[in-house]
């Protein structure tokens, strides 16, 4: 009997250790110099349609817009899919200076159809480039510009430094959640970046080249529709590269029942992705003999950090508890050195990227956060989220000039 926990802990330990392996890699790569093959100022500048699919955004999407119309050239276009919408999301788009477009179907509901929708009126007369930005989010200044030279150069979908700000009364959680986006969606792309890596879309501001997108499978109701899209273009042969000095700000949600659907969205939607999508891009990876597919394939297996932490902690545990026993204490020596890996990839993460917001104290929440999830990772086991739920919005304030 000890021999067989010996074996199932050892083998639970090495499985670990690849995703723990891959983010500290990540995070440590994030720390080299940029990459100047990733910028392309002297690159013409392409003609661009700028997409942004709305679902009851009044609230916010006049701050969204007015960040965005001063980036639009007269070459360009700004077009709102007003999709589903029952409140004046249409008519201030189009007092704005927006071209509005509205789609009504109760049936096919999600951010995938509305783009799709928004490509259909666009493709008798199709840009160079296809910008894709989410209604309640605030484009900063020149990222247009940015991000289309740098998909016409590269002919690749280009994903921008996509954050979270905190809500206007931040809780514990609201800061350790800020930090956890901030790992997710510009530590670990850039340490992509720094090794000459793709990375997935993680929402607002892609890019694409009309060519890449034009028959993109976008008309789903898939919950992390950007990841699918990200992995779907990678196996036709384009991968997104990303460009760390784009900047896009969305906001945590300040509505306790907001955040938590959010993060049901985000994360079980995740899961879903991971436990389908990376057998499939490592057997493509080998078929193909494409070494991208395989950097895509660990990236994603990279669970959420906190359920990759609290992973980490139940074997630990285990282990520790084993060894007392009389078991084999390899198993708990192997995930001591992961949870060396996690501290000093989080604590390092923290230190060049977050310092200036977030300060040593709110990394006391940790722990509090990753309890505050349990019940959503159990969720998963019972009843998987699989259907696309739009968050309730909170306003959204555009920066003063």
């Amino acid at each position: 009997m000890s021999l067989f926990i010996d074996i199932v802990l050892f083998i639970i330990a090495l499985l670990l250790l690849i995703p723990i392996s891959v983010f500290f890699i990540e995070s440590c790569a994030a720390f080299l110099p940029g990459r100047r093959e990733t910028k392309a100022a002297g690159e013409p500048r392409p003609r661009v349609a700028v997409l942004v699919p709305a679902h009851n955004e009044a609230s916010g999407i006049g701050a969204t817009l007015e960040t965005l119309l001063p980036q639009v050239t007269s070459q360009d276009r700004l077009i709102v899919i007003a999709d589903n919408c029952s409140d004046e999301t249409a008519a201030i788009a189009r007092t704005a200076g927006a071209t509005v477009i509205e789609r009504i179907n109760h049936e096919q509901k999600g951010k995938g159809y509305a783009l799709d929708y928004g490509l259909r009126f666009i493709e008798a007369d199709p840009p160079d480039v296809v910008v894709m930005a989410d209604a309640d989010c605030i484009v900063h200044e020149g990222v247009i510009d940015q991000v289309a030279r740098l998909a016409k150069k590269t002919a690749r979908p280009v994903q921008t430094t996509y954050l979270m700000e905190q809500p206007a009364n931040p809780g514990p959680k609201d800061a350790v959640s800020a930090l956890a986006f901030m790992v997710k969606n510009l530590v670990r792309p850039s340490g992509l970046e720094r090794l000459g890596l793709p990375c997935l879309l993680y929402g607002t501001a892609m890019a694409f080249p009309w060519p890449v997108i034009a028959s993109a499978p976008l008309a789903s109701g898939n919950i992390v529709e950007d990841m699918q899209l990200a992995i779907d273009l990678a196996l036709a042969g384009h991968a997104p590269v990303f460009c760390s000095e784009a900047k896009v700000i969305g906001r945590l949600p300040q509505q306790k029942q907001a955040a938590e659907g959010q993060r049901v969205r985000w994360e079980h939607g995740h899961l879903q992705t991971l436990l389908t999508q990376v057998p499939q891009l490592l057997k493509e990876s080998i078929h193909q003999r494409r070494f991208d597919l395989f950097a895509i394939a660990l990236d994603l297996s990279i669970p959420p950090i906190s359920l990759l932490v609290l992973m980490w902690v139940a074997f630990m545990v285990s282990a520790i508890l084993a060894g007392v026993l009389g078991a084999s204490w390899l198993p708990a020596i192997v995930l001591a050195i992961e949870g060396l890996l996690l501290f000093t990839a989080i604590v390092g993460a923290w230190l060049k990227f977050a310092r200036a917001d977030l300060p040593l104290m709110a990394l006391l929440g940790v722990p509090a956060y990753i309890l505050w999830k349990v019940p959503l990772y159990f969720a998963f086991l019972v009843r998987p989220q699989t259907k696309w739920i739009r968050t309730e919005r909170d306003p959204v304030e555009a920066p003063e000039s």
